[in-house]
């Protein structure tokens, strides 16, 4: 019997998880077989006591923190067990899939977030949180965190999948993006058409294959993002980009840490700024991605995560009507790498007041020139952007356009973003006022289709 198997208190424990790998492994699972076994004796989350809850809540902290301890020393070992000395390259949901199965107790199995995500966001423990110290340590080591970033900036196997079809066709449907070829243009139209394009999981495996399939097809020399043709009664037949996070399906439990807030971040939006990591030696030394100029659109609206989404393009084109937003502070979760990029765009204040206030940037108004770098009538909105893709393409866009990104966003400054981000999001997934809001959100919506009150009280877009 080890010293960890008769672990009898919180001081032994947090001894134990500094100790060798072998015996700190063995304490956090002990550990987290307790919390396990305690939560498991107390009534469902929804139907618990205050006094049930400050007992739970009492246990999982105490656990989440001796986890934090377990990483502090032993981050790099895990890693680097995991990867096999960094010889493999995982993805984040992977990633955790491999730690679950490697490290019992330190991330939750498959098994236990499947029986999460069955349930609404309110009745869940928060196994998430788990994931969030885990990512917060590996993105936040200079060993491992630069080796998942490469993971995430390679081209997934779904997009590879499909390339042959889209060199010889130009052109894929997917469930909530259309991509077309067109002279050297990918021209991808988010089309959930319904939903005025609001984001869940579904969309973001969307969005990456179909950017991986714009990078990866050599005939395509930019990329064009816009909203498709809603069907929505408030907004039928006019194009919208986003309307952020489907808080629907944020408060229904659909929402996932690893397969929509992470992935979306390191996977295509990360794509959209440095390109996708190529295999090709012959051309590697010259750079390690292939990347290309893109172009966005905003006919109508683009909300929370559409307006995360603009801040990594290289051309933005709104029509003079149309307005941007990024209204943290009214759901209570934090708007992506928003928080990382919006400052050089705008400025401080200006940042505070969009995100901590809620403020609107209108495009006909001055400082919407620094979100968008045209505006037009809606009837010439066509016409700028073939423009814009026509002055993008060129091999010295591609070389200049590269050093601006290097210089405006190194990936170590943006890898300790993103450390930080994967703990805090995870905690605002689970905190009180978020789940009330987001359940207010999607009872205002009941009968509708969309995100937020974008598509169901009445009331403006409003989405995450």
């Amino acid at each position: 019997m080890t010293a960890a198997d008769t672990t009898s208190g919180p001081q032994e424990d947090q001894r134990a998880v500094r100790a060798d790998l072998g015996r700190a492994r063995t304490a956090v699972a002990h550990a987290a077989k307790r919390t396990d076994d305690l939560l498991a004796a107390l009534p469902a989350p929804e139907h618990r006591s205050p006094e049930q809850r400050g007992t739970a809540l009492a246990a999982l902290n105490a656990t989440w923190a001796l986890r934090s301890a377990f990483l502090d020393v032993h981050t790099d070992a895990v890693y680097d067990e995991l990867t096999q000395g960094r010889t493999r390259r995982l993805r984040v949901a992977e990633l955790a899939r491999a730690a679950a199965a490697a490290f019992p107790g330190l991330v939750p199995t498959d098994e236990q977030l499947t029986a999460e995500r069955a349930l609404p966001q309110a009745h869940k423990e928060g196994r998430e949180v788990d994931q969030g110290i885990f990512f917060r340590h590996v993105l936040g080591s200079s060993t491992a965190g630069p080796h998942l970033l490469d993971a995430m900036l390679r081209p997934t196997p779904r997009a590879l999948a499909l390339l042959p079809e889209f060199r010889e066709t130009g052109r894929v449907e997917l469930p909530s993006v259309r991509l077309e070829r067109t002279g050297g243009v990918a021209r991808l139209t988010l089309c959930r058409e319904d939903s005025l394009n609001a984001e869940d999981n579904q969309q973001v495996d969307d969005m990456e294959t179909a950017v991986d399939l714009a990078l990866l097809d050599p005939a395509v020399e930019v990329g064009l993002v816009r909203g498709g043709e809603m069907t929505h009664p408030r907004y039928r037949g006019k194009r919208v980009f986003s309307a952020g996070i489907n808080l629907k399906t944020l408060h229904g439990g659909g929402i996932s840490l690893t397969d929509f807030l992470l992935r979306r971040e390191l996977g295509y939006i990360h794509k959209l700024v440095r390109g996708v990591l190529s295999d090709d030696g012959a051309t590697a030394w010259r750079s390690r991605t292939v990347e290309k100029p893109w172009v966005a659109v905003v006919d109508t609206f683009a909300i929370g995560g559409g307006c995360q989404l603009l801040l990594a393009f290289d051309h933005v084109i709104a029509a003079a009507d149309a307005y941007l937003s990024l209204p943290a502070a009214q759901e209570g979760i934090i708007p992506g790498a928003s928080n990382y990029r919006l400052t050089r765009s705008v400025g401080p204040r200006t940042s505070r007041q969009i995100i901590l206030e809620g403020r609107r940037i209108f495009a006909s108004e001055p400082e919407a020139r620094l979100l968008v770098d045209e505006v037009h009538d809606q009837g010439a909105l066509d016409a700028a952007v073939e423009n814009a893709v026509e002055r993008l393409q060129g091999s010295s866009v591609l070389a200049n356009r590269r050093m601006l990104n290097l210089a405006e966003e190194s990936p170590d400054a943006f890898r300790a973003y993103m450390a930080e981000f994967a703990l805090q999001q995870s905690l605002r997934l689970y905190s009180p006022d978020v789940i009330e809001k987001v359940g207010r959100f999607s009872a205002a919506s009941t009968g509708s289709t969309g995100s937020g009150d974008a598509a169901g009280s009445g009331a403006k877009p409003s989405g995450g």
